[in-house]
């Protein structure tokens, strides 16, 4: 059956591409992606009501509110660990363990960030680290550079092997049927290779900056502002991970699973004021998923995703490996010259309609995941972690008057986008050489 092109879908594709370019082009014009989701958002459902595809009602049913949920809660319980001291005391402690070697340093750090990225989403995770890398690499007087272009590849990389590790994984998984354990076990073994080959790549492009010895070794102590309750948010990130293991067999969603366990945290510890908490909520990145969630299911609506759909059938079904490996490389060049999240929010619909068809897609679930967590590492607009670091980079630069202490584009061309294509090249690989192991039924 071939499906032709209508006007509601012309209509509904230019709101599309007018609310993607200008979040795309939210460096040069400097409004704020979530208003231009927003616009869009309201653009679609007047011209659904219009020409009859979409509605308000069909508008709020197209939200996944899973996806929002989950990031809201979790940005709840990060801002009760940070007010602990707690990420401050590991970040002190690793740098007294590397004792003065550098690579150990930047191993151990990148240790720490990759694993508190599997829990914690990229953005949240850089904050965290990113002023405390500066610190530290101030007490043992060397170029913090390495680091901090570690913390961000590092992060944005163990973010891909969990489903709450990314913004894109939460969005996958949610419309693909993938659970916390499919995603891990599937995922995890790529991102093990990836992280080794980041760690490797940093070796070798930061021979000259690691090879100094630190002229300072020990730090000072830090003392927590808050012990206790760094202890309870550690017993209650276990609890939360046991039940993402266990959440699909006892019927919870993950944002289920948070809040449980945000609830359980503020019932322990009774003295923890809601509105200070709830201060450090990102609205605009909320906002900005539920208005992308409105222009998608528009434009789904319109026909138009089901008609992309149809031409991309033919090659899934008959080359679904060669499709896969396109779709990792053009998700990744893509997630490198753009936010990840669009490019993803795009792509769902199309694949989870021919998944619908029968289509067996588990392979281009994959292949997506990997493209977009793995693509972001390729320039410094990349990723929004990736902005994050770039920005303190400048601002250390400024403030201290040595403009070579700025991670600029161009570094980051030189650095970052080659660790970028060594883990696109491994997962590629797995992709090739696993890919019985990647097909299965969802």
């Amino acid at each position: 059956m071939v499906l032709e092109l209508t006007q509601p879908m012309y209509v509904a594709g230019l709101i599309l591409i007018f609310t993607f370019l200008g979040i795309f082009t939210e460096h040069f014009h400097g409004i704020d992606r979530a208003k231009f989701a927003m616009a869009g958002a309201g653009a679609i459902i007047v011209a659904g009501q219009i020409y009859g595809f979409y509605s308000p009602s069909l508008a709020i049913d197209a939200i996944d509110w899973n996806v929002v949920f989950l990031l809201g809660i979790m940005m709840i319980i990060v801002s009760i660990m940070i007010s602990t001291g707690g990420f401050e005391h590991l970040a002190n402690t690793l740098a007294n363990i590397s004792g003065g070697h550098q690579f150990k340093l930047l191993v151990l750090l990148g240790t720490a960030v990759t694993v508190i990225s599997l829990l914690l989403d990229n953005v949240t995770t850089v904050i965290i680290f990113g002023p405390l890398i500066i610190l530290i690499c101030q007490r043992m007087k060397v170029s913090p550079i390495p680091y901090l272009l570690a913390s961000a590849l590092l992060s944005d990389t163990g973010g891909v092997a969990t489903l709450v590790g990314d913004p894109p994984n939460l969005m996958i998984g949610s419309v693909a049927g993938i659970d916390f354990n499919t995603f891990i076990i599937h995922m995890g073994p790529p991102v093990l290779l990836a992280w080794l080959g980041i760690l490797l790549a940093m070796k070798s492009l930061f021979a000259k900056e690691l090879s100094q010895t630190a002229a300072v070794v020990e730090q000072k102590d830090v003392h927590f502002t808050n012990k206790r309750l760094w202890h309870k948010c550690l017993f209650v990130l276990f609890v939360m991970v046991v039940l993402f293991i266990f959440h699909h067999h006892i019927g919870w969603q993950p944002w289920l699973v948070a809040a449980a366990c945000l609830t359980l945290l503020l019932f322990m510890s009774k003295h923890i004021e809601l509105e200070g908490v709830t201060q450090h909520l990102e609205t605009p990145l909320l906002m900005f998923f539920i208005s992308l969630f409105i222009v998608i299911g528009g434009v789904e609506h319109s026909g138009l995703l089901q008609v992309l759909g149809q031409q991309f059938k033919p090659i899934i079904v008959e080359q679904p490996l060669i499709a896969a490996l396109i779709l990792l490389w053009v998700a990744a060049i893509l997630s490198a010259l753009i936010d990840n999240i669009p490019f993803t929010a795009a792509m769902i619909p199309v694949l989870a309609g021919l998944q619908q068809e029968g289509v067996n897609v588990s392979v281009m679930w994959w292949a997506l995941a990997m493209g977009v967590g793995m693509g972001g590492n390729g320039s410094h607009i990349g990723s929004t972690a990736n902005v994050y670091i770039v920005t303190i980079s400048e601002r250390l630069a400024r403030n201290k008057g040595q403009p070579e202490l700025a991670i600029t584009p161009g570094l980051w061309v030189k650095k970052g986008t080659p660790a970028m294509l060594i883990t696109l090249i491994i997962c590629s690989l797995f992709l090739w050489l696993g890919y019985d192991y990647l097909f299965i039924d969802l």
